[in-house]
């Protein structure tokens, strides 16, 4: 059963017979064909988890005989984070050379967040749109976990999270010790549509509504404590569901994915891909998908859940033309077509248009079930969905992270026509950054490059580790103050900041450190790299896996053209951590965004 109550127009405009000008090249990294030349141009700022369909689908359309007034018109998706693209909705779209050019149509992960831009704006800049495809969150786990837990004759949901995370003995009382305390992998929801999803879904079961959420309930102490309870069981946050679900796979081809996580929370679409061997719902060339050795199924929550409805949103800003506006709702009309919708089952999504049945692969034998979810919650109003991301930030767990900054003489090189450094940029998002810890979270500070001192220190502790209530204006001073120095230690800074942040674990918060370089490892000793690297490896993985108590993340950044990438990918998925592409400098403020959105 699907409780949907879409309205959908019941005509599909006519396409005019002329051809657009466009020529046949494909375009490099998007599969888009062609180039709009003189059409119309509907630029598309659309979640990532539609930009394959979406990009098929606009590669009929820019072939086919569509025009407005004579003029043909050309569809043109960019991905865009669902919580990046609101707030640059709310600050006017700026920069669009960085950030993509502003959009004609919005397409969020879900309309969730045309009412927080609205609010956030103070007018209707993003009308709630026409739902594109559906997907409802679920929460998602290894199959013999959900079994422990009653699946399938029980139903499950949040009531059950918060008696395994409120419980000391873990899953040992449930007759698995061996799998350790309950762990809840979530999204950060000013980011993500399913962190976002869940944070309104998490408030709504502590109140027993499925509707009429107010921020009255929002500020009643057993709901904050409800609240409080659930979060206090994640094992960290992050900007999308892949870091967890990428871990998760790799941890299962080790056999230790019941000790990485207990449930994460994620769209159905993610538990169909990861049941066929592809996690990140992306084969890359070659790639050949492997089915997991203990697979996911999804719990549809029994106190109801909310679906992502991925809406196409015809924005009203300035820079959208009234000849933009009419192709817009050309191409939408064009994807609600029934022949159209039947492509978003093949990539794990149901259709938005109603008159296209549910099927395959939403199948039980793919982990997930086409009749759930019996109950639906209903989208709180724009005040609501404003104040659910004020409480979170209040109640979501306390981090305890050391910052690791390169100051290595290669930041000093130039970045773009405006004198800036690669230091000042990093500097800049480093102390930008620092506004989105709360004031419980624990922040310190190190610098790294060689010959630090007289001694030939590698590493210097700016700033200790203390609450954010005391070291704020430390960190952005010591930040502020520095200068590109010598060569880069990569390794052995690596393994001695993990080290430190072990030794300094605190088991009530999210411990993490976050590494950023520009380089290669160059310690002015090349004869032990290889060791060194060994030694690092091997040291991070012993202290990320299994029943590990003491597991600290290391998030990295690869900053600039020279950074060795490969090496920081590997120290990232030896904590179950992420890796971040800060290639082009210029983007490195929306990095750490995206870094400190784990915590």
């Amino acid at each position: 059963m699907r409780l949907r109550n879409i309205v959908l127009t019941a005509t599909v405009a006519a396409l005019v017979a002329s051809a657009c000008s466009s020529s046949s090249k494909q375009t490099s990294g998007t599969g888009l064909s062609g180039d709009a030349g003189s059409c119309i141009t509907v630029d598309i700022a659309t979640s990532p988890e539609k930009l394959a369909v979406l990009t098929e689908l606009s590669n009929t359309f820019n072939k086919a005989n569509n025009k407005v007034d004579g003029k043909c018109v050309f569809a043109r998706p960019k991905k865009v984070s669902s919580g990046t693209a609101a707030n640059l909705l709310v600050n006017g779209w700026p920069d669009p050379a960085n950030n993509g050019p502003q959009p004609v149509i919005w397409s969020p992960s879900a309309n969730d967040w045309a009412g927080i831009v609205n609010e956030r704006v103070g007018k209707v800049v993003a009308p709630i749109g026409k739902s594109f495809m559906l997907t409802p969150l679920v929460i998602a786990m290894p199959k013999v976990m959900a079994q422990a837990l009653g699946y399938p004759d029980k139903q499950l949901g949040f009531s059950d999270i918060v008696a395994l995370a409120a419980n000391s003995e873990g899953w040992a009382a449930y007759g698995h010790p061996e799998w350790g305390q309950f762990k809840l992998g979530k999204t950060n929801p000013n980011i993500s549509t399913s962190g976002l999803n869940f944070t309104i879904a998490e408030y709504y079961a502590a109140t027993g509504k499925t509707s009429g959420l107010t921020v009255e309930d929002l500020q009643r102490p057993e709901v904050q404590a409800f609240a409080t309870n659930v979060e206090n069981s994640v094992v960290h946050y992050g900007d999308n569901t892949l870091t967890f679900l990428n871990n998760w796979y790799r941890a299962d081809r080790r056999g230790n994915a019941l000790t990485y996580t207990s449930a994460v929370a994620v769209e159905e679409k993610s538990v169909i891909d990861y049941n066929t061997g592809n996690p990140d719902g992306i084969l890359d060339p070659g790639e050949v998908p492997r089915p997991p050795r203990d697979p996911l199924v999804a719990i549809y929550p029994k106190e109801g859940t909310l679906f992502s409805d991925d809406p196409f949103i015809i924005l009203d800003e300035p820079w959208v033309s009234a000849d933009q506006k009419a192709a817009a709702l050309l191409y939408q009309d064009f994807v609600q077509q029934p022949e159209n919708q039947t492509k978003v089952l093949q990539y794990g999504f149901r259709p938005g248009n109603p008159a296209v049945p549910v099927g395959a692969p939403i199948t039980l034998a793919n982990g997930v079930d086409p009749s759930q979810p019996q109950s639906e919650l209903t989208l709180p109003d724009s005040k609501v969905l404003v104040g659910v991301l004020d409480a979170w930030a209040q109640q979501r767990k306390d981090a305890k992270v050391l910052l690791v900054l390169d100051v290595s003489g290669s930041m000093g090189d130039a970045v773009g026509s405006e004198g800036k450094t690669k230091l000042d940029l990093a500097i800049q998002a480093a102390v930008n950054s620092l506004a989105k810890f709360k004031d419980t979270d624990e922040v310190g500070l190190w610098i790294f490059t060689t010959d630090l001192d007289a001694s030939g220190a590698t590493y210097l502790e700016l700033v200790p580790t203390a609450p954010m209530s005391e070291n704020r204006a430390k960190l952005r001073s010591a930040i502020q103050d520095q200068r590109p120095l010598n060569g880069t230690p990569l390794f052995s800074v690596t393994q001695a900041a993990f080290e430190a942040a072990r030794t300094a674990f605190d088991p009530t918060k999210i411990n993490a450190v976050v590494f950023l370089t520009d380089g290669q490892n160059d310690d002015d000793n090349s004869a032990d790299d290889e060791q060194q690297y060994k030694d690092m490896i091997n040291s991070l993985t012993t202290g990320s896996e299994g029943l590990n108590t003491k597991a600290v993340r290391v998030f990295t950044i690869s900053y600039g053209a020279d950074a060795d990438t490969a090496t920081l990918r590997a120290i990232a998925e030896a904590t179950n951590a992420a890796y971040y592409d800060a290639s082009n400098p210029a983007t490195i403020d929306q990095v750490f965004t995206n870094v400190v959105s784990n915590f």
